[in-house]
């Protein structure tokens, strides 16, 4: 999956999921206000992560993750990760 597939299918589920407004979602702009995520929420996306793209996610992990350009590359990372093994 390259990274174009990635942010596709990304905005897709955060779309639907978060109900998110497709406007909003920029690669610069701020996960957590532009979804308006609790701490609920990233548990949610957690969920949806795991299922859409197959790999556990570490809830860690996000403490490094701020514009949508952060989620994507983590995304990327981890499924070149889950290919290596």
């Amino acid at each position: 999956m390259d990274i174009k597939e990635i942010i596709q299918t990304t905005n897709a589920f955060l779309i639907e999921e978060f109900e998110a407004d497709p406007a909003k979602i920029a690669p610069e702009a701020n996960l957590k206000s532009t979804l308006e995520l609790d701490s609920l929420d990233y548990i949610d996306l957690v969920v949806v992560i795991e299922n859409n793209f197959g790999f556990k996610v570490n809830p860690e992990d996000f403490q490094s993750i701020a514009t949508f350009q952060d989620f994507y590359d983590y995304v990327a990372r981890c499924l070149k990760q889950k290919e290596l093994v």
